[in-house]
C-alpha cells in the first residue's frame, strides 16, 4: 500500500502545474479585461504569455527545489520558497512579454496581466504544495480508533506544539492529544493545533480524573525540578504513565519530536532553569580550532566531545586511555558530525613520550583536560596511581600544552579536592595548583572549573541505586545524612564551556551546584520513579562511611573570597594558593618518588602537610569490601 508521504508524489505535481500555468494566465486575463474582449482581441498575447510561462515556470520551480520536496512537511520554510520561486518566474516572464510588447511581436497587451498572474500562480502553485500537509494532519489521522489513548501535555509552548503535531501526523503511535495544561494565563482556553488549553499544572489531578487520560506528556524542556517533580506525583498518585521531553541541555543541538520522549529519570527531578550562555563567545573561542580533550571516553569529557562539535572545530581529538570507550564517542561522533574531523587517539597521559608526539602531530590551540582517576574508595588501594595519573599525568598534559603553544587549557575538577579527606580528593587539588602555577609562569588562559557530583556518570551512586532496585534491593546508602552536590552532566559541560570563554590565566571557576541533596532523598526518588515504594517494596539500607568520604562537601576553602563572573551560575575564587613555584615543583618530585618506590604511608603524609585542611591520615585504611 502507497504511504501516506508519497500519494502526492513530484511527477504528479509537475502535470498539474503543466495544467495550472495555462489557467493562470487565462484566469489572469479574465480578470482583467472581459471575457469576449480577451479572446477576441488578445487572444494572441495570451497564447504568447501562455507559451513563455510553459516554457520559463517549471524550470524556474525546478530551479528552486519545488520537484523535490516530501509537501506532507511543508513548513513556513517552503512558503518562502515557493514566494521566492513564483516571484522569480513572473519576474522573468513578465520582463519577456515587456519586451516582446515593446518589439512589436503584438499589438494588445494589459500591462498589470503580469502582476495579476503572479498572485494567482502564488495561490495555485502554494495551494497544491500545502494540500498534501492538509490531507495528511486532516485526513488520514481519522484513520484513528476510538478505542485509543488519550495523552495531556503540560506545556503550550513550541515544544508541546510540536508534540500534538507529531501526534497528530503519526496515527501508528495510536495515541491523540485530548488537552493542554499550561500556567501562562493568556494562553488560557485557547486552541494550539486543535486541542485546547484546559487549565493550569495544578488542575493535572482533576483532569486525569475528568478526561479518560492514557498517559501524561510533559513538553517543557526548561521546565525546573519542581515541576517535573510535581507532575511526577501526582501521575504516580492517579496510576497513570507520564513521560517527559529531555532537558534544553540534552536537546542542544537535537530536534524536539515524539522520538525523543522518554520515561521520567532522577535527572529530571533535579534540573534546573536554564542559564544562558554566551554563544558568540564560545563560537569564537572554538569555531575553525583544532580542539583536544583528554580523557575523551569518560562520562564529562564524553558530553564535552558533543557540545563542542557542536561549534565546528577544524578538528577533535579523542585522546584517551580506555579503547572501548573513546571507540564508543568515535561511533557516535561519526553518525551525528560526519563532516567534522575526529582522530581517536590511545594514549596514557603519564607516557609523556607519547603525549608528546600527539600533540606535536596534532597541534592542538584548545585542551580540555578530564583525564583522572575519580573513585574515592579505589584511590584509597591504589594511592600510587591516584599520584601518577592525577598528578604527573596532569603535569604532562599542562607542560607540553605549554611547550607547545596551546592557546587555552581547561582542566576539570572536583569538590573533594576541598579539606579532601581521601587520596584522590588530594591529588586533583595538586593537579589544579599545577595548572595554576603553569598558568602563571607563563602568562597563558589557563583555568580550573570546579563542580560537585554530576548524575548518572559512570560508577556514580545513581547506576548503583538502579541496579539494586532491579535486583529487588535492598538500596545501600552510607548515612541518612550524607549529602552531595549534584548537576546533570550536560548542564555541568554547558557551564565548563562557558566557564573556558573567562579563562585570563590561574583562575579556579566554581558552578553554582545549587542546594545540596541527600542521598537518601535521591534513594527515595529512584524507587519511587521505578513505580515502587521505598520501605515497602524496597528496603533501605545503611552501611556506613566508607574511608575517605564525607558527610557533606564543599566547593572552597573558608575564608577564600568568592569572586562574582559574567555568568549568574559561576563564580571565581580569590588567589590563596601557597603553594606554587619552585616549592610545588619540588612537592610534585617527592611524590613522584613515593609513587614509584610504593612508599604510601610518606606519599600520604606529605600530602596532608602541604594541602590546606587535609586529613587523609586521619582516614580509616580501606578493607576489601570498601571499594563496592
Amino acid at each position: 500500500m502507497m504511504s501516506d508521504q508519497n500519494i502526492f508524489r513530484n511527477r504528479y505535481i509537475f502535470v498539474v502545474d503543466l495544467i495550472l500555468i495555462p489557467f493562470s494566465v487565462l484566469l489572469s486575463f479574465m480578470l482583467r479585461l472581459e471575457a469576449r474582449q480577451t479572446f477576441e482581441d488578445y487572444g494572441f498575447t495570451l497564447l504568447v504569455m501562455i507559451g513563455i510561462s510553459l516554457l520559463v515556470k517549471p524550470v524556474v520551480y525546478r530551479r528552486f527545489g519545488l520537484y523535490r520536496r516530501f509537501w506532507v512537511y511543508a513548513s513556513v520554510r517552503e512558503l518562502f520558497t515557493i514566494i521566492q520561486a513564483v516571484t522569480t518566474a513572473s519576474l522573468i516572464v513578465g520582463s519577456l512579454m515587456f519586451l516582446l510588447y515593446y518589439l512589436g511581436a503584438f499589438v494588445f497587451f494589459a500591462r498589470s496581466t503580469p502582476a495579476i498572474d503572479w498572485l494567482v500562480s502564488l495561490a495555485l502553485v502554494g495551494g497544491v504544495r500545502f494540500l498534501p500537509r492538509f490531507l495528511s494532519e486532516e485526513l488520514f489521522t481519522r484513520r484513528k480508533t476510538a478505542a485509543e489513548g488519550q495523552v495531556i501535555v503540560v506545556g503550550a509552548g513550541d515544544a508541546g506544539a510540536l508534540v500534538v503535531r507529531e501526534l497528530h501526523k503519526n496515527p501508528q503511535l495510536k495515541t491523540s492529544p485530548a488537552a493542554f495544561l499550561d500556567d501562562d494565563p493568556q494562553k488560557q482556553g485557547m486552541h494550539i493545533h486543535g486541542v485546547p488549553v484546559i487549565g493550569t499544572l495544578d488542575d493535572l489531578a482533576e483532569k486525569i480524573d475528568e478526561l479518560p487520560i492514557s498517559e501524561v506528556i510533559i513538553a517543557i524542556p526548561s521546565a525546573p525540578g519542581r515541576v517535573v517533580r510535581q507532575v511526577a506525583d501526582v501521575c504516580r498518585k492517579k496510576r497513570v504513565p507520564f513521560r517527559t521531553m529531555p532537558g534544553i541541555y540534552e536537546l542542544i543541538g537535537g530536534t524536539v519530536s515524539v522520538n525523543r520522549l522518554r520515561e521520567v529519570d532522577i535527572t529530571d527531578l533535579l534540573r534546573r532553569e536554564p542559564t544562558n550562555i554566551d554563544l558568540h563567545r564560545v563560537s569564537a573561542l572554538l569555531k575553525d580550532r583544532r580542539v583536544m580533550v583528554t580523557g575523551a571516553g569518560g562520562s564529562i569529557a564524553s558530553e564535552l566531545c558533543r557540545q563542542i562539535a557542536r561549534w565546528s572545530p577544524s578538528m577533535i581529538v579523542l585522546a584517551g586511555h580506555g579503547e572501548n570507550s573513546i571507540y564508543e564517542i568515535m561511533v557516535e561522533l561519526e553518525g551525528s558530525f560526519p563532516d567534522l574531523e575526529k582522530y581517536p587517539v590511545i594514549v596514557d597521559v603519564r607516557d609523556r613520550e607519547r603525549l608528546e608526539q600527539v600533540v606535536e602531530h596534532y597541534q592542538p590551540q584548545v585542551v580540555f583536560h578530564a583525564a583522572a582517576h575519580k573513585h574515592v574508595s579505589l584511590m584509597e588501594r591504589n594511592v600510587e596511581e591516584a599520584v601518577t595519573n592525577n598528578i604527573l599525568g596532569t603535569r604532562n598534559v599542562v607542560e607540553l600544552a605549554a611547550l607547545h603553544g596551546v592557546e587555552r587549557l581547561v582542566m576539570i575538577s572536583t569538590d573533594k579536592a576541598v579539606y579532601p579527606t581521601s587520596v584522590m580528593g588530594a591529588t586533583k587539588r595538586i593537579a589544579e595548583m599545577v595548572v595554576l602555577d603553569t598558568a602563571r609562569k607563563h602568562q597563558l588562559p589557563y583555568s580550573v572549573v570546579r563542580f560537585g557530583n554530576v548524575l548518572g556518570s559512570r560508577g556514580s551512586v545513581v547506576p548503583l541505586f538502579k541496579r539494586q532496585i532491579a535486583a529487588g534491593g535492598p538500596v545501600t546508602v552510607r548515612d541518612k545524612n550524607v549529602e552531595r552536590f549534584f548537576m546533570t552532566i550536560p548542564e555541568a559541560v554547558h557551564l565548563v564551556l562557558q566557564a573556558f570563554t573567562m579563562g585570563e590565566g590561574g583562575e579556579v571557576f566554581l558552578l553554582n551546584m545549587g542546594e545540596p541533596v541527600r542521598i537518601l532523598d535521591l534513594a527515595k526518588d529512584l524507587i519511587r520513579l521505578s513505580g515502587l515504594e521505598p520501605g515497602q517494596d524496597i528496603e533501605i539500607v545503611y552501611t556506613g562511611l566508607r574511608p575517605g568520604e564525607k558527610i557533606s562537601e564543599v566547593l572552597w576553602d573558608e575564608g577564600v573570597e568568592q569572586l562574582p563572573t559574567a555568568h549568574p551560575e559561576i563564580t571565581k575564587l580569590g588567589d590563596t594558593e601557597t603553594l606554587q613555584g619552585e616549592r610545588l615543583d619540588e612537592v610534585v618530585s617527592h611524590l613522584a618518588a613515593y609513587a614509584a618506590s610504593g612508599e604510601v604511608e610518606s606519599l600520604v603524609s606529605l600530602l596532608d602537610e602541604v594541602i590546606p585542611g587535609a586529613k587523609i591520615r586521619e582516614t580509616p585504611p580501606p578493607d576489601i569490601t570498601a571499594v563496592i
